[in-house]
């Protein structure tokens, strides 16, 4: 390895913010994204055949499309795109649908895989305040071009929400087009999990949604929520689309047979009830997060304080993730607790008590 590389992970160690992987079997279960234990229930599990190409060579079906058509109705959108990953997804949208001479507004804690996805595209592109519509406006004056505005609905690593009704009020002021990233809101808000813009009323007035299906829905991929010229422009000009073998249709349909389950709304209800329960315990500590967000972030602001406190807690049993830069700003580190339809109330005294 290259010395600069070298020095890179010595920074890192020296910092301790080192990352590695690691494996939490048999441990109280507060890291996972799995909020609803879809991928426990044995009647939802995966069971998946080999596919055989990209979608444009052999991967393709009139089950395929089928079902893309079914995911569309769902969730009352014009047309659905099926991805690999939420992570191909956002690389493509954002590195394939906006122009040279367009412009690109993202609130500055968007996700890592739009980033990647602006950074190869040919639009300008300019990041907004957290959650500021008055910087959103400012930057929104000074666009050119056809204009682009991302926003996550939930925000993975705050879990707080966008306050998306202000925000389609501005981008339809300013005719800019709407992308809205539900990967942590999809499955959770919304009848039947439809997510926060079908909650709010608001899916005439955004132009993409991204639904992904290794959060809520214990599974994996992802889907392109849009109009029937947008799923045509990504199917021909999109490269992480067209250069990626496609999953196998058996995983696509098991994706829909969870997504559109009605037993995962008793899991949203009891998900609630666990939210609550937490958060009235908490006492004195607060979170920073949305009280009806699974995911909540308690912030300590210190990195070796951060890595001791999640060491007591995984000494205890109980998984719990530091989150520590790059991937916030430095001062930040906080711990990252995901409360889940399946944990108990005796599981949330414990985290409890361990965290006072």
């Amino acid at each position: 390895m290259d010395a600069k590389l070298h020095k890179k992970l010595s920074e890192r160690q020296e910092k301790g913010t080192l990352r590695s992987l690691s494996s939490f079997e048999g441990f109280v279960d507060f890291f996972s994204n799995d909020y609803l234990g879809a991928s426990k229930f044995g009647s939802l599990q995966l069971s998946a055949s080999g596919s055989t190409g990209s979608r444009l060579l052999s991967g393709n079906s009139e089950a395929y499309e089928r079902l893309e058509k079914q995911f569309a109705d769902f969730f009352r959108s014009k047309a659905a795109l099926h991805f690999n990953s939420g992570y191909d997804a956002n690389l493509g949208i954002f590195s394939t649908i906006p122009q040279k001479g367009d412009t690109i507004l993202y609130d500055e804690l968007i996700h890592a895989s739009v980033r990647d996805g602006v950074r190869l595209s040919w639009a300008k592109s300019f990041s907004f305040r957290h959650n500021d519509l008055k910087h959103l406006e400012e930057r929104l004056k000074k666009t050119e071009g056809a204009v682009y505005v991302a926003v996550e609905a939930l925000y993975s690593m705050d879990g707080d929400l966008a306050p998306l009704e202000e925000i389609a009020a501005l981008c339809e002021r300013y005719e800019a087009y709407l992308i809205v990233d539900e990967a942590h809101s999809g499955g959770i808000f919304g009848e039947t999990g439809r997510g926060l813009v079908d909650q709010l009323g608001l899916n005439e007035s955004v132009f993409v949604r991204l639904i992904t299906f290794g959060k809520a829905y214990g599974s994996h991929g992802a889907l392109v929520l849009c109009d029937d010229d947008t799923r045509q422009f990504l199917i021909n000009f999109c490269r992480s689309f067209i250069y990626s073998t496609s999953l196998p249709v058996s995983a696509v349909e098991h994706n829909y047979r969870v997504a559109s389950n009605p037993e995962l709304d008793q899991g949203r209800t009891r998900l609630q009830i666990m939210l609550r329960g937490f958060c009235e315990r908490l006492g004195e500590m607060k979170t920073i997060s949305d009280p009806n967000s699974p995911i909540q972030i308690l912030e300590i602001g210190e990195v070796d304080k951060t890595r001791v406190l999640a060491e007591k807690l995984q000494a205890s049993k109980i998984a719990v993730k530091p989150i520590y830069s790059p991937t916030v700003p430095d001062g930040k580190e906080r711990l990252r607790i995901c409360l889940h339809a399946y944990n108990t109330s005796e599981e949330i005294d414990r985290l409890i008590t361990l965290l006072n």
